[in-house]
């Protein structure tokens, strides 16, 4: 059994609520889902580092 994804609120998303999008990094693929459906069972999509940097603006580390 794989452990448990550690999820957490992109910068970009904003304090409002209903807009948020959470994001959880392994070393082979970062996860990215809306926090409106935070179920482990929910949609998610799902990046190689390298794509999800070049997804990035600018150089952020991750």
């Amino acid at each position: 059994m794989s452990p448990a994804l550690e999820w957490f609120k992109s910068s970009y998303s904003s304090d409002e609520g209903g807009a948020c999008v959470e994001v959880a990094l392994t070393p082979r693929t970062i996860h990215v889902r809306d926090s409106k459906n935070p179920a482990d069972s929910g949609p998610t999509l799902q990046f190689s580092p390298e794509a999800w940097a070049r997804f990035l603006p600018g150089d952020r580390e991750f």
